[in-house]
């Protein structure tokens, strides 16, 4: 360390520079930012059910509706001529929406008698009870109007951008109707609206949190700010290089900068503590930056790797978004710990590191810990304490397949969805395909009849929609135009040269229901795919699962390989990995006793914290090892120099992630959370249970301290 404690001070100013310029550079890329609010995009990618899902859209040429749910006032039913021409009204104002392809409603185009195109006016002008008529006529009643009469559902189908259609979609208004949407370009415009006000807000107050917490360790705020500066730093040239690629920001990735932030600010924080307490032995700049590096140099970049090792763990799962988080993160902490080893270093050489205040986590909590080490009784507590909550808890993990998971319970958007599903049965319907033979197309309508017939004998279905059941609707020559395709219902096109697309409208269903249609579809020769947005999210859940698990025993053992090519020793490695151990049992029960459970972001969370969590038994060991050649009494030693920054760095990354509590999705809440239950029991397992495991000479105090 000695020559770059050199380098990094001779060349101080050169460091800097080459600092300012990367960061304009990334300044100037984070101008080509752009978003994906498109949930399903990517998650429709490198899985099976969502590829089948994109293809059947394709296929038909659909894409996901915009759900129009509107509802009369009590005692006012559709039946009702007036009603229906104020619904007319609806769907011209829906149909002049810029964005809009066209709008299916109870509505037909033309009347089915006159043939004369409905309109408000003309529907006014029927006779009462024509209603009535209109309504048995239509193929679609019973699946667009209610039981009861008052609720009618209109299907927008977006053209180009969905999410910009719906946007302005959800501006529409009509006096006569309390209107409710629902539908993924819904989703996906609330959350773009979400992800802006998220970069906006909550990394500046994790920023001023983590400045705060530091404050306390530190007692200068200027020595504070500088200690997060690379992470900061690092944050900001990982978003610049995300933009240069053209990579979008979706709900997963909108995180990176605050992972980046809290989690690769803990080297500042180290290096800072160790640099103030030799600025107060020697006035010699080179001299306070070697011995600075020579204590937490090599402990910097073992937890710069081990932390970036507990997010590429995250590379071995088949969730995209996952992934994407994992490597961009992980190239976060290390810009982070690039800068805290080099530009740090050369920034302090140029800032006068003395304080006026004493720290208020100084003496008293350093004599607080010494205390607690002193026998092996608080260890022995924590310990059994977290392996018992973790057997009582643990079992009960399992994972939230609800896909608006991100959405608070209140989110306007998420009580549109469950409003459409009281009435209808469900916000987001399935799709499939029959088989259909062009050479005998009534004996493919007879056998697609009968298999949506059984399919609605299943539990949690409602309806199958497909042009077997609308056939009836239709005259014989419309019949043949749809299925040549010259005509489409007001479904879309059902139609293809080799498939009948049909629509499974669920009601109050359950993952087992779920799988009992997938059973049923695997198994019928009619059947030739059942897909759509539950599927996926079936689908998705399973993933999770593997996701949890294999980026858990990617993680362990890239960090325990990692400490034992560092130390050489078996005990040490153990000893260092015991924390960890006991910080991920404690997590996972969190997660099941809480009611979180796992979804695409908490799963992966112990994964990550594998990787920050074992950076407290990194510095703490690295401490001890520098004590030991005192003598007797070198694990109190330690932990008078490691105990504050590990402290510190706990707390800091536990109170800046509570800025998530401010951000509209619901997700982000839950990641603080469970940062908060990480951060404290890696911290107190490290510094509590490690000197319990060394020999009895390490907390002796024979020896001055």
């Amino acid at each position: 360390m000695a020559r770059l404690a050199h380098f990094i001070v001779s060349r101080s100013r050169l460091v800097l520079a080459g600092t300012a310029i990367t960061t304009l550079l990334a300044v100037v890329a984070l101008t080509q930012i752009t978003f994906n609010a498109d949930v399903s995009a990517f998650l429709l990618e490198g899985n099976p059910a969502g590829e089948e899902f994109a293809r059947i859209q394709e296929k038909y040429e659909t894409a996901d509706p915009i759900n129009v749910l509107a509802s009369l006032p009590d005692g006012e039913t559709f039946l009702d001529v007036e009603n229906l021409a104020d619904l007319a009204e609806l769907r011209e104002d829906l149909e002049s929406v810029d964005g809009v392809s066209g709008v299916a409603s109870v509505l037909p185009e033309v009347n089915p008698v006159t043939g004369d195109r409905l309109d408000p006016g003309s529907i006014r002008d029927m006779p009462p009870g024509a209603g009535e008529q209109l309504l048995e006529r239509s193929p679609v009643s019973e699946i667009l109007v209610s039981e009861d009469g008052r609720h009618s559902m209109l299907l927008v189908s977006p053209e180009g951008d969905a999410t910009g259609t719906a946007r302005r979609v959800i501006a529409t208004d009509h006096p006569d109707f309390e209107i409710a949407f629902s539908g993924n370009p819904v989703v996906f415009a609330s959350v773009l609206d979400q992800l802006s006000f998220f970069l906006l807000l909550i990394p500046p107050l994790v920023i001023i949190l983590l400045i705060a917490v530091f404050y306390t360790t530190i007692g200068s705020r200027k020595l504070s700010a500088l200690a997060i500066l690379p992470a900061v730093l690092g944050s900001l040239w990982t978003f610049g290089l995300v933009s240069a690629l053209g990579v979008e920001i979706d709900i997963v990735t909108v995180i990176v900068p605050i992972f980046v932030i809290v989690m690769g600010s803990a080297d500042g924080l180290h290096f800072v503590t160790h640099f103030q307490e030799e600025a107060a032995r020697t006035d010699d700049q080179l001299e306070r930056t070697e011995s600075a590096l020579r204590q937490i140099g090599v402990p910097m970049i073992l937890t710069t790797v081990s932390t970036s090792a507990g997010f590429l763990s995250l590379l071995v799962t088949d969730v995209q978004p996952i992934r994407q988080l994992g490597l961009f993160t992980a190239v976060g902490i290390g810009f982070a710990g690039l800068i805290s080893l080099l530009t740090l270093p050369a920034l302090m050489t140029h800032v006068d590191p003395s304080t006026k205040r004493a720290a208020p986590l100084g003496p008293r909590l350093v004599r607080s810990l010494r205390t607690a080490i002193k026998t092996r009784l608080p260890a022995l507590v924590v310990t059994a304490g977290v392996l018992v909550f973790a057997a009582l808890t643990v079992p009960g993990l399992e994972v939230n397949p609800d896909q608006l998971f991100f959405f608070k319970d209140d989110d306007p958007v998420r009580l549109a969805f469950e409003r459409t599903e009281e009435i209808f049965g469900g916000a987001t319907p399935l799709t499939g395909e029959f088989s259909f033979d062009s050479s005998d197309p009534q004996g493919s309508l007879e056998a697609a009849g009968r298999a949506g017939s059984e399919l609605e004998q299943l539990d949690g279905v409602r309806r199958v929609i497909s042009l077997a059941d609308l056939a009836s609707a239709f005259p014989p020559d419309q019949i043949d135009r749809l299925l040549d395709g010259s005509m489409t219902t007001p479904l879309g096109q059902m139609v293809s040269e080799d498939g009948l697309r049909f629509v499974l409208m669920p009601e109050n269903f359950t993952t087992a229901d779920l799988e009992g249609w997938l059973a049923y579809a695997g198994e019928s020769d009619v059947v030739d795919s059942l897909t759509g947005m539950p599927v996926v999210w079936d689908e998705i859940a399973d993933l999770v699962l593997e996701a949890q698990a294999q980026s858990l025993v990617v993680a362990f053992l890239l960090v325990a390989l990692m400490l034992g090519l560092t130390y050489r020793r078996v005990r040490e490695t153990l000893i260092s990995l015991v924390p960890i151990a006991l910080t991920i049992v404690t997590l996972l029960g969190f997660i099941a006793i809480s009611g979180i459970q796992l979804n695409l972001l908490t799963a992966v969370v112990s994964s990550i914290v594998i990787g920050v969590g074992i950076d407290y038994a990194i510095h703490y060991m690295a401490a001890i090892d520098h004590a030991r050649t005192g003598g007797d009494g070198y694990a109190l030693r330690a932990v008078s120099k490691a105990g504050r920054p590990i402290v510190a760095n706990a707390l800091g990354i536990a109170v800046a992630l509570t800025a998530l509590w401010l951000s509209p999705l619901k997700v982000h809440a839950q990641v603080s959370q469970i940062m908060w239950v990480a951060m404290a029991t890696a911290a107190a397992t490290s510094l509590l249970v490690i000197p319990a495991l060394l020999p009895r000479e390490a907390v002796s105090e024979t020896s001055p301290s």
